[in-house]
């Protein structure tokens, strides 16, 4: 029980945004995680950029804050990962298709002739 007592009144406890901030925050990995399994031409190449760096500012500054938020820097580390993958496949996914559009124009210039 008194293990209990020290975490509910522990300056990263319950009680404190940094406790919360990061529960809730674990909501974009998961759903970035559950991204995964959609096709990577729906990805937005942006917004998964802006998602890294995000990531990548907030994980500097659970780790700078005191007292150090390991929490939220372990859920931001998660999602710098996913989105990196996310980002890989979207531009995969843009670098296959620009491949198909030249094979395609190719094909129709020897059409032509």
């Amino acid at each position: 029980m008194k293990i209990l007592k020290t975490f509910w009144n522990s300056p990263m406890g319950p009680k404190t945004t940094h406790f919360w901030g990061p529960a809730f925050n674990w909501g974009l990995p998961f759903a970035a995680f559950l991204d995964t399994k959609k096709p990577p031409e729906l990805i937005s190449g942006s917004m998964t950029g802006v998602m890294c760096v995000y990531s990548a500012l907030c994980m500097r500054f659970a780790w700078m804050v005191q007292p150090r938020n390991l929490h939220l820097l372990a859920c931001h580390a998660s999602n710098e990962s996913v989105q990196l993958y996310q980002l890989s496949r979207w531009a995969m996914a843009l670098r296959s298709s620009e491949e198909e559009q030249q094979q395609q124009k190719k094909e129709e210039e020897a059409d032509k002739k």
